[in-house]
């Protein structure tokens, strides 16, 4: 086989070698020049007409960094409203007792409540409060009131046959 089928030879590699780099180069210094002839030239040696004066610099320079808004926080609210208990039960409570999770009695299931029913209204709201077995302290939503959790056993339990008043609650 001759050189010339077996595809490249050794010259024309170097070759490349030599005008890939020369053809960048060359381009770099044919922008370069347009730059420098098209551009303006250098005007860090050119003059300006008349300085301007420092504070109007400065003006302007605030200006233009200046914040496009101001951002006020607002303070917290410190009044705290009252939850109802339906509320409570289905943003806390209807998590686990609306599918049974971790044992938890189904709401509107009779035979799964009536045994905690028996026990009365204050043990139940006591146990809502301080948590009983897989069941967490105020349903896991500690921001919950006394009489919030209370409200929610009452709504619970009333739709399993109960008939619990949150008012009559002594706490």
């Amino acid at each position: 086989m001759d050189k010339k089928e077996e595809g490249y030879s050794s010259s024309s590699f170097w070759q490349l070698m030599l005008v890939i780099p020369g053809t960048i180069i060359g381009f770099t210094l044919l922008i370069s020049a347009l730059a420098y002839f098209f551009g303006g030239g250098d005007t860090a040696t050119a003059p300006s007409a008349t300085p301007a004066p420092i504070a109007a610099v400065d003006t302007k320079a605030d200006e233009n960094i200046k914040p496009v808004a101001d951002v006020v926080v607002a303070e917290a609210a410190t009044e705290k409203v009252e939850k109802t208990g339906q509320e409570v039960v289905a943003g806390v409570c209807a998590m686990c007792h609306t599918a049974g999770l971790m044992e938890s009695p189904k709401l509107g299931d009779k035979g799964q409540w009536a045994p905690r029913i028996a026990q009365g209204y204050e043990t139940l709201v006591k146990h809502a409060i301080e948590g009983i077995r897989n069941m967490p302290a105020r349903g896991g939503n500690p921001d919950l009131s006394d009489a919030e959790i209370a409200s929610a056993v009452a709504v619970m339990a009333n739709e399993a046959g109960a008939n619990f008043d949150p008012a009559t609650l002594q706490k």
